[in-house]
This record gives C-alpha cells, sequence and structure tokens, in this order.
C-alpha cells in the first residue's frame, strides 16, 4: 500500500516553506473534522453528504501523494452517488493511513 507524503507538495510549492506549513496546517485542522463527520453520514446512511465529504477528502489525498489512493477514492465518491458503499475498507484504510501521516508532521 502506498504511505502519504509530502513530495507532490514540495513539488508544487518549489520550495516556499510559508505555502507547505499553511497547506499541512489547514490538512492537520480540517482532515480529522471531515473524517468524523464522514462516518456519522454514513452511520446515518446519508450518502449524499457523504459523497460531498469525500470529495473534501480526496483533495487532501492528492496533496499528500496517493495517487492509488486518489483513484480508490474517486471511485468510492461515485460509489456514493448512487448509494453504494463498494470500496468503503479501502477508502478506510487510506483515510487511517492519513491519520497517522498527519500526526507525525510537524507545522
Amino acid at each position: 500500500m502506498e504511505q502519504p507524503n509530502l513530495n507532490y507538495l514540495k513539488k508544487l510549492s518549489e520550495g516556499d516553506k510559508f505555502m507547505e506549513k499553511k497547506i499541512i496546517s489547514i490538512i492537520k485542522k480540517e482532515f480529522p473534522l471531515e473524517k468524523e463527520e464522514f462516518y456519522k453520514q454514513i452511520k446515518d446512511k446519508n450518502f449524499v453528504s457523504a459523497q460531498q465529504n469525500v470529495h473534501k477528502i480526496k483533495h487532501k489525498i492528492a496533496f499528500l501523494g496517493l495517487e492509488k489512493g486518489y483513484e480508490i477514492t474517486a471511485q468510492f465518491e461515485d460509489n456514493l452517488k448512487n448509494n453504494s458503499i463498494e470500496l468503503m475498507s479501502e477508502f478506510e484504510a487510506i483515510i487511517e493511513s492519513i491519520n497517522q501521516f498527519i500526526k507525525t508532521l510537524e507545522i
């Protein structure tokens, strides 16, 4: 399984440490809330809201260099539009790896 990293972010920032810290700060602040909200929406079977939340998370997945994770998440997002939770376990593995990774990041 691919691991979250900062390679894409560093490439995007072209060495701008302020930009890198700002994006990391946003991810560290927003991701746990979005993850928590996603699980609430799934529990409530509110697939439309869950899909919208997955869409937000998908962009963080891209920033953290998870190319395959992004593809899986995009497909999972489409599945939710059709009231299907197929690929949920794969998505959960991705968000758990991100959760662990962002705990190690310093701002």
